[in-house]
């Protein structure tokens, strides 16, 4: 096993386990809902984004201890998400990281209110801890995960999603809604955990500028593994977008084109981090990881 498949694997366990302790127990009432929370958090997923978190604070000196809470409402807000997004009125799926969505297997009104109680949870995990050595400084991450969940990032990013099925849409449409509707997260992630150290506005701006670079790198990564890994691989239901006449980057451009496209913007976010040297190692490899995956 490589140094860096060690270091996720040790921040995928931590999160682990913060998630854990962050969750309500299952014995607590009500039962049902706190079990179904646990159900559609623990135990699956790669955990891109709080790995994405713990690197951009080894940029900033970021005490992992800070950095592990922050990545926890990220990866709670991306959880809410997706319980969400697999609703019937939404994009109706059975299946989320190799098992029945939450819907499925608990019910309809109980997916809905887990994805209300997981985004509360994210802003109670964000708002409970000292992660900042200034209240202001923490104050601005708070906003900075508002506002990547709501109307202009993530949840304005489905909407138009949703609004554009089966229509056609230009390459800077298709990169304006995937902005909102995956980058910004992803986006989120990277500034939160930098937010935990200490950086200043130059090295804040060259983190983001990686982040929106990764953040529209991984939905071109899953759009082209959509199209071209089984369900068995993918642990959803492949090949739905295209069932469904949503708009990707393989229906514009073609799986060819999509991974140049990805590969592109690895180097543009590699180029971002030029100036921070042996500090940013996470983080490149982190783009390396996003971009060649295969699962």
């Amino acid at each position: 096993m490589s140094e860096f498949a060690v270091w996720m694997q040790a921040c995928q366990s931590r999160m682990e386990a913060v998630l854990g302790e962050v969750l309500p127990p299952a014995r607590i009432a009500p039962q049902r809902l706190h079990e179904a929370m646990r159900y559609a958090v623990l135990g699956g997923g790669k955990r891109v984004r709080p790995l994405l978190a713990f690197a951009a604070g080894e940029v900033t000196g970021a005490d992992p201890a800070r950095v592990q809470y922050a990545a926890a409402a990220v990866e709670l807000v991306h959880a809410y998400s997706l319980v969400h997004d697999d609703l019937p009125a939404m994009d109706d799926d059975a299946l989320r990281r190799g098992k029945p969505t939450v819907h499925v297997e608990f019910d309809e009104a109980t997916a809905l209110l887990v994805g209300d109680a997981l985004q509360s949870l994210a802003f109670e995990a964000l708002a409970s801890k000292t992660l900042a050595d200034a209240p202001a400084a923490q104050l601005k991450m708070v906003q900075l995960l508002a506002q990547a969940a709501g109307s202009r990032g993530m949840a304005g990013g489905q909407a138009i999603d949703l609004a554009s099925v089966g229509k056609p849409l230009t390459l800077p449409e298709l990169e304006f809604m995937h902005i909102h509707k995956t980058g910004a997260l992803i986006r989120a992630a990277v500034l939160l955990g930098a937010h935990c150290g200490r950086a200043s506005d130059d090295a804040t701006a060259a983190l983001d500028h990686y982040a929106k670079c990764i953040g529209l790198a991984f939905q071109v990564v899953d759009d082209v593994l959509d199209a071209e890994a089984p369900t068995a691989t993918l642990g959803k239901t492949a090949g739905k977008d295209a069932a469904h006449g949503k708009p990707t980057y393989v229906s514009l451009l073609g799986v060819a084109r999509a991974k140049e496209l990805a590969q592109e913007l690895r180097a543009d976010a590699l180029d971002a981090l030029d100036g921070f040297d042996a500090p940013a190692g996470r983080l490149r490899q982190l783009a390396d990881f996003i971009v060649e995956r295969s699962f």
